[in-house]
């Protein structure tokens, strides 16, 4: 078995650590609390733009409550994001069913692979709607196998999918006037160069999603969003709108990208606008990098609808 050559610190070695590395503490027993109840490893990602690696040295100043103050504020952050998204993902769902049975009027819809475009991807698809639905407790999906014969209807269907799973549905329908994803696109409508309404590619749209059900998946997991690089768990990079594109472009994904996808596929405009603000009030009080989260300085003109 391999030796990690890396042995745990004790607490008191961590407090060490920090201090040897020029970090000014005003209280142990506050710094040792928190290192008890967050840990050493998550709070030091908190501090990567306040540490040079090349003297092993924080920024002259640095203290222990900027970090941890930091940490509360990302918290907060992932809080009001996650809330967002829930009401962005239920609106979704709602949506793509309505699409489906508007055009087709068929509760088993899901079941015709005519309506999707690679028959291969369809059987892929079907088999994570078979294993969702199989490990569902939800009283809904019960009721159906009791009363059914096991058939789910799609309204039933596309509660219990994930965000991922719904994505992979919708980039595989068939497009075209008078499709389900013309109908569902429509919800998504945006203004062009020239001002006229168009609806979103099926690309563009289902790079939206999959951006959102990254964060959405960092949140739920309480990972850290403040300062992080999204390019590597993003396969299809957020198609951003001309009006909204950060000049020079930036060299990676950052949170302002994804907040703008999210803006895109919002559930309403009230909703968002409320949003808006609040990130808006939670930035502020804060006094955050913006930087760090690749937000341009005139970020809330660009979120604002």
């Amino acid at each position: 078995m391999y030796q990690y050559s890396k042995q745990i610190l004790t607490i008191a070695q961590q407090v060490q650590s920090y201090k040897n590395a020029g970090m000014l503490i005003t209280s142990h027993s506050d710094v040792e609390k928190a290192l008890k109840s967050i840990g050493f490893y998550r709070l030091r990602g908190y501090s990567f733009h306040l540490y040079d690696n090349s003297s092993k040295k924080y920024v002259p100043g640095t203290k222990f409550e900027d970090i941890l103050n930091l940490y509360k504020f990302d918290q907060q952050l992932s809080s009001l994001i996650f809330s967002m998204i829930s009401k962005i993902e239920v609106a979704l769902r709602v949506r793509l069913v309505d699409a489906l049975l508007l055009i087709h009027n068929d509760p088993l819809i899901l079941h015709d692979s005519s309506i999707f475009k690679q028959k291969q991807l369809y059987w892929k698809n079907m088999s994570a709607i078979a294993s969702q639905i199989a490990r569902s407790n939800d009283v809904f999906i019960k009721h159906n196998f009791d009363k059914h014969d096991g058939e789910v209807p799609v309204w039933a269907v596309v509660e219990v999918l994930s965000f991922g799973t719904l994505s992979k549905i919708i980039k595989n329908l068939k497009t075209g006037i008078g499709s389900s994803y013309s109908i569902l696109a429509s919800n998504y409508q945006y203004k062009s160069q020239k001002g006229n309404s168009v609806n979103p590619s099926q690309k563009m749209l289902t790079s939206w999603i999959q951006g959102v059900s990254v964060l959405r998946n960092i949140c739920a997991h309480n990972s850290r969003i403040y300062n992080r690089i999204y390019n590597r768990t993003i396969n299809t990079t957020p198609e951003i709108l001309s009006a909204d594109k950060i000049t020079p472009k930036p060299t990676h994904n950052g949170l302002y990208q994804i907040l703008l996808a999210m803006k895109y596929l919002r559930s309403s405009d009230e909703e968002w606008t409320i949003f808006v603000d609040d990130l808006d009030e939670l930035i502020q009080n804060n006094k955050v990098n913006l930087s760090a989260m690749n937000f341009p300085s005139d970020w809330k003109t660009h979120l604002s609808i």
